[in-house]
């Protein structure tokens, strides 16, 4: 296998904010959401600290640019910014002990790979198929990559996806020498 490619990853970004949020020595947990969990309101918790939430949640907005496994779980906490509360607080730590123990992942573009665009779409777009514009083709469930962006799901199943989504964990040690080896 080649090892030569791109590869976007924000370890120190993550690893700043981390420590920021007091959470860089915490326990890693193998999902960044309890599978099949839902966030709701939560109009009965106890109020926390709507300006830390939001600042928590910005944070993980902007790592998942090269993080697709965190963005369900951070879209579900986003949604709670107005009134946040103790249960939404301790679901945006969860995100954060789940990247404390997978800040060397990134996406992981090979240089030899031929990227192919594929969209997902729902049945809204169902007009678009009968004018030929869409072509539409069945995706069995254990390939439907769009789980991770729409399902709270278990260890074995992100890794799986996250696999077929392209991407790896790189340590930093790991890339120097990738990068040393391209060199030579």
């Amino acid at each position: 296998m080649s090892m030569t490619g791109i590869f976007i990853n924000q370890f120190k970004y993550a690893l700043k904010y981390l420590k920021k949020y007091g959470m860089e020595s915490s326990d890693p947990v193998d999902t960044p959401m309890v599978e099949k969990s839902k966030l709701d309101e939560d109009t009965q918790g106890k109020a926390v600290d709507p300006t830390h939430y939001r600042g928590m949640v910005g944070t993980l907005m902007y790592l998942t640019a090269s993080r697709p496994d965190l963005t369900f779980a951070v879209c579900m906490c986003a949604r709670y910014q107005a009134k946040p509360t103790k249960k939404h607080l301790h679901a945006v730590k969860r995100i954060f002990k789940y990247l404390r123990g997978t800040v060397n992942r990134g996406l992981w573009y090979p240089k030899d790979s031929s990227i192919a665009l594929t969209a997902y779409a729902n049945a809204d777009h169902a007009e678009q198929v009968k004018n030929g514009v869409v072509e539409l083709y069945f995706v069995n469930t254990e390939y439907q990559l769009a789980d991770i962006f729409t399902k709270a799901l278990g260890r074995e199943r992100i890794e799986f996806l996250i696999n077929k989504l392209g991407m790896r964990s790189f340590t930093p040690e790991t890339l120097k020498q990738l990068a040393d080896k391209a060199e030579e």
